[in-house]
C-alpha cells in the first residue's frame, strides 16, 4: 500500500532518465514528436508502441526506457499540442479580446490534430506542464474580468468545448473521408435526406434555406417565430460565428452581459 501511495501518478512525475544505465539515445520530446506525426498521418488508432518503434527504427522494448505505457505516450502527445499555443502575449488588456484569441488558437490546434478531441474524450484530460501553463495563462487573462474563480474556470472549460466543437465541424465539412460522412452514406436514406453527393451537404447557406422552408410550411410555429424574430442568419464564416458565440457567452457566464 505504501508503494502504491508513493508511486508517480503521471509520466511527468518520473525523471526522464534513470540515474543508472547507458545514456539515452532519444528523448521523450523526440518520441512524442514522432507519435504526433504518426497520429496526424494515420489517426490515433495507428499509434502503438510497435508502430512508433518502427517509425523510429528501433525495437518496441527500447521505448519503454522513456515511456512506461501507451497511456503515458498519449498524455505526452496531448500536452505537446498544448505546448503549440503561444502564451507569450501580455495579459491585462481587454480580457475578452485576449480570451477569444486564445480560443482561436485552441480551435486551430484541434483542427491540426483532429484526433486530440477523441483522445481527451476517452482518457479524461490529464494536465501536463503545458496544459497547466495554458490554464494559468487563461486565468491571468481573466483576472480583471468579473465573476468568481469557479465561474472563470467554467468559462475556460466552455472555451475549450467550443473549440473542439468547431474543429470537429470543420473537419466534417472539409474531409470527404470523415467517419460521420461514411456513416451517412452507409445507412439507408430516409425520405427527404440529401444524397451523399448533394452539394448542399455542409453548405451553411443551403442548410439555413432548408430550415426556413420547413418553418414556412406552418407545422412548426415556434421555429417560424424564432427565425422571423432572429432576422438574418448567423454568419456562415466559421471564424466569425466562433468569435460571435464566444463574445456573447463568455461575458454572460461571468455576470457581465453582452458587451
Amino acid at each position: 500500500m505504501a508503494d502504491r501511495e508513493t508511486r508517480p501518478t503521471t509520466v511527468w512525475s518520473r525523471p526522464e532518465r534513470g540515474a543508472r544505465g547507458p545514456a539515452p539515445e532519444r528523448s521523450r520530446t523526440q518520441i512524442t514528436a514522432a507519435a504526433l506525426a504518426l497520429a496526424d498521418a494515420e489517426g490515433l488508432a495507428a499509434v502503438s508502441m510497435r508502430a512508433l518503434a518502427q517509425r523510429l527504427g528501433t525495437g518496441p522494448a527500447s521505448l519503454y526506457r522513456y515511456v512506461g505505457s501507451r497511456d503515458e505516450l498519449l498524455d505526452l502527445m496531448a500536452d505537446a499540442v498544448a505546448g503549440e499555443l503561444d502564451l507569450s502575449g501580455a495579459t491585462g488588456g481587454d480580457w475578452l479580446d485576449d480570451l477569444v484569441g486564445l480560443a482561436l488558437q485552441s480551435r486551430d490546434a484541434h483542427v491540426r490534430h483532429p484526433w486530440l478531441a477523441d483522445l481527451n474524450d476517452r482518457r479524461g484530460e490529464v494536465l501536463g506542464p503545458h496544459a497547466i501553463d495554458y490554464l494559468d495563462h487563461a486565468l491571468g487573462i481573466l483576472a480583471p474580468a468579473p465573476g468568481t474563480a469557479g465561474e472563470k474556470l467554467e468559462a475556460i472549460g466552455l472555451l475549450g468545448g467550443l473549440a473542439v466543437l468547431f474543429a470537429r465541424r470543420e473537419a466534417a465539412a472539409t474531409s470527404t473521408g470523415h467517419p460521420a460522412a461514411d456513416d451517412l452514406s452507409a445507412r439507408d436514406p430516409s425520405p427527404g435526406d440529401p444524397s451523399p453527393g448533394d452539394p448542399s451537404v455542409g453548405d451553411p447557406a443551403a442548410r439555413a434555406a432548408h430550415l426556413a422552408a420547413v418553418a414556412a410550411e406552418g407545422r412548426h410555429p415556434h421555429l417560424l417565430a424564432a427565425l422571423t424574430a432572429a432576422g438574418a442568419p448567423p454568419p456562415a464564416d466559421r471564424d466569425a460565428l466562433f468569435v460571435t458565440l464566444l463574445r456573447r457567452l463568455l461575458p454572460a457566464m461571468l455576470g457581465q452581459g453582452e458587451p
